[in-house]
């Protein structure tokens, strides 16, 4: 076993304590027990942990546990002297110091102490403003402390422009950037960090910057934020990787997830749980912690008398976004339960319900398949999308991403064609029995027909919204107990995330969408349209149904 004091009182705190601190911490704990400290072919660089600590502690600030266990592990190296870690992945509610920390480490990483050289870093964000908060602080630091090269005296550690912090000792420079990828490209980088993460929508800007990291070793990148309100975008792809690390042991990223967050919405009520979302609540809380604490206690008192503040505190201060069960379909672990695998070959010959969403033939259409199988509901599907409608759109998600994994095909045209619906249930009709298709009446006379001369049987529904309020308990139902399932498809969890559910006066629900021209929800109708024949279909088992004939036949009787 390795160790260092860092490493071990923290880990003995989480393992001691372990109802202060929230999931992701506790398996971060038993990951790093069973897969890291036991290769005794890595060791603690002790000499820069010490130096990195007393750097910032010196020209910053004191340092919190929480800190110096982080501190560790970026200066853990094998016996080919890389790093463990080449990414480190941070979120934890807002106050606890993850700029403050970023400013330390990124002032150590160019100086003497550390001692490589050129080694050049840069700090991006969504806006200028954010991107240069680290840089100010580290510009501050150096004027207190009379750091700042002086030309006349020749004396000072620091050369500070305008844009660009540069070591007299390494040469190293630290710079600032936003996220136009159009302006930017990769360059010699040491280390890069990402802030406000949370914002990322995508990739894209994450390839630019890394693309020149390797050049000067070792390469470290960095992602910190607090949790945010886009769905389906660069965070949530952090997320789900370092969940996927703490799960199975498998780190083929060399990524150090440091997750604090609420395990479930109901803790909030209770204020010894914040520190599960805010390390710097834990006891001992420092000056700096109690006076934090006492504003977020202000902030929570506030929600009594304005709850529409309630999704900004939950996300924000205990780092968990709090799905509004009267405005969406379901949480977000329900909507990441569909991620689940489909059995494509044991459905080979089964029963299933087509249902189509044509109702946007300018931008996106869906079609999809509905099987039902031991309680499950397997949805296969797949959908159009125009590609003048998306060059203009200019929306979030990464669409062009998404249609490289075959979840839609992008059309030149100036509609969508309904011939690429009917192609498509066509060729699933050679290996599935297709029941029935229901559509809705939006465009019907175009579809219909063609479905039908096809040799399919189509339903059309007439008032699709109509029908919402008998599904809403079959929907709220299967989402809870996670019997809805279509694999590992991000556009329909962006479809599905895109719903708002309307309560009627009667309690009756619809589903409509969050915002009518860029939260396509085309896939969850096409869903709905063949949910309301759920009914209809038989359970699937032609495995077994193929499996008795065969039986049967050798048999002779």
């Amino acid at each position: 076993m390795i160790t260092h004091p860092y490493v071990e009182s923290y880990l003995a705190e989480i393992e001691q304590h372990p109802e202060r601190f929230n999931k992701e911490r506790i398996k971060l704990a038993k990951y790093l027990r069973e897969y890291v400290l036991t290769k005794t072919e890595y060791h603690f660089d002790e000499q820069l942990i010490n130096d990195c600590v007393k750097w910032i502690e010196t020209l910053f600030f004191k340092l919190e546990p929480f800190q110096k266990f982080i501190i560790a592990f970026i200066f853990l190296f094998n016996n080919k002297n890389q790093v463990v870690f080449d990414t480190f992945f941070i979120t934890l509610a807002r106050g606890g110091g993850k700029n403050g920390l970023i400013s330390g480490l990124s002032s150590f990483f160019i100086s003497g102490l550390h001692g490589v050289k050129n080694y050049h870093g840069v700090v991006v964000a969504n806006s200028e403003k954010q991107a240069k908060t680290s840089f100010e602080e580290i510009y501050q630091m150096m004027f207190d402390h009379n750091l700042i090269y002086d030309i006349p005296s020749r004396s000072g550690l620091f050369d500070v422009k305008k844009s660009q912090i540069k070591s007299m000792e390494t040469r190293s420079e630290f710079e600032f950037a936003t996220s136009n990828v159009k302006t930017k490209d990769g360059g010699r980088q040491g280390f890069v960090i990402f802030d406000e993460v949370h914002i990322y929508e995508d990739s894209k800007l994450v390839d630019v910057f890394t693309s020149g990291l390797g050049k000067v070793l070792p390469p470290r990148r960095f992602f910190i934020g607090t949790n945010g309100f886009v769905r389906e975008g660069f965070y949530d792809q952090l997320e789900e990787q370092a969940n996927e690390i703490l799960d199975t042991g498998d780190n083929p990223d060399y990524m150090f997830p440091f997750i604090c967050k609420l395990d479930d919405a109901s803790e909030v009520d209770d204020d010894s749980n914040w520190q599960k979302a805010q390390p710097m609540f834990s006891e001992p809380r420092s000056t700096y912690g109690e006076g934090l604490f006492e504003t977020y206690k202000r902030a929570y008192r506030k929600l009594k008398t304005e709850p529409s503040s309630r999704p900004e505190f939950m996300t924000k201060r205990m780092n968990l976004p709090e799905i509004n069960l009267e405005e969406d379909v379901a949480s977000r672990e329900e909507v990441l339960a569909t991620n689940q695998p489909i059995p494509f070959n044991e459905l080979k010959g089964s029963e299933c319900i087509g249902g189509v969403d044509f109702g946007s033939i300018r931008d996106f259409t869906a079609v999809g398949l509905l099987f039902k199988k031991k309680g499950k509901l397997y949805w296969h599907t797949h959908s159009f999308a125009r590609k003048e409608y998306l060059q203009k759109a200019n929306l979030k998600p990464p669409i062009y991403e998404w249609a490289e994994k075959g979840l839609l095909t992008i059309v030149d045209e100036p509609s969508i064609s309904p011939t690429h619906v009917v192609d498509w249930f066509k060729e699933q009709s050679k290996l599935y029995s297709i029941n029935k298709i229901e559509i809705d009446s939006y465009k019907m006379d175009l579809i219909a027909p063609l479905l039908e001369e096809a040799g399919f049987e189509v339903e059309i529904i007439r008032r699709p919204s109509s029908i919402h309020p008998r599904l809403a308990p079959i929907v709220e139902k299967g989402f809870a107990e996670h019997d809805i399932v279509w694999g590992d498809n991000p556009l329909m969890r962006w479809y599905t995330n895109n719903v708002m559910v309307k309560t009627l006066k009667d309690g009756g629900k619809q589903y409509l969408k969050k915002d009518e021209h860029r939260r396509k929800t085309d896939g969850f109708q096409a869903f709905l349209h063949a949910l309301s024949r759920v009914n209809e279909i038989e359970e699937s088992n032609a495995v077994e149904n193929a499996a008795g004939l065969l039986a049967f036949l050798k048999g002779g009787g």
